[in-house]
């Protein structure tokens, strides 16, 4: 076991861990942080994209061990509502208890989501995106999203989605 000390949502936590425990596994089972999905366990869905110090990695790729004195934001830090609810239950892809952010407002406005399992790492890395990028083109928008895997939407409401976000971000 290894002692690890990292920040979740804003909040510290101070674990001892198995060094073969994935960052994934971690923020789901230790944490009770529901909303990072594990998809393909291989780092190509997307799923489970989280922000390691403030840039987007695929937490089923990553070592819990590895987070180590890092920040870490899941989507759950969208809302404002990254503390687990009693029970364990927070969210999932629309986070806590907080305002709707508004990439989620716009994924609800546009229909940007059907079963929802690609959306926390879509909204994740749109944010990431959006901070850097606040007028995306629909290709820019396109490209950024080549990590991700859909099979619901056809992707077209999930860029529609992200670009009004970037319209009301930027109002």
């Amino acid at each position: 076991m290894i002692e690890i000390a990292t920040t979740v949502n804003g909040r510290r936590y101070e674990r001892r861990v198995e060094p073969r425990l994935l960052l994934s596994d971690f923020i789901r089972h230790e944490l009770h942080l529901y909303g990072t999905h594990v998809g393909c366990e291989h780092g190509v869905c997307g799923a489970c994209t989280v922000l390691l110090d403030g840039r987007p990695a695929r937490s089923c790729l990553t070592l819990a061990v590895q987070a180590d004195g890092a920040e870490i934001e899941t989507v759950e830090s969208l809302a404002g509502g990254a503390e687990a609810a009693p029970g364990g239950e927070t969210g999932g892809a629309f986070g806590g208890l907080g305002a709707l952010h508004p990439l989620q407002q716009a994924f609800h406005e546009h229909f940007g989501l059907q079963c929802g399992f690609c959306t926390p790492g879509i909204l994740i890395t749109a944010r990431f995106f959006l901070e850097r990028n606040p007028s995306p083109t629909e290709e820019e928008v396109r490209a950024e999203l080549a990590g991700h895997l859909c099979r619901c939407t056809g992707y077209a409401p999930i860029v529609d989605a992200i670009l009004a976000a970037a319209d009301a971000l930027r109002a």
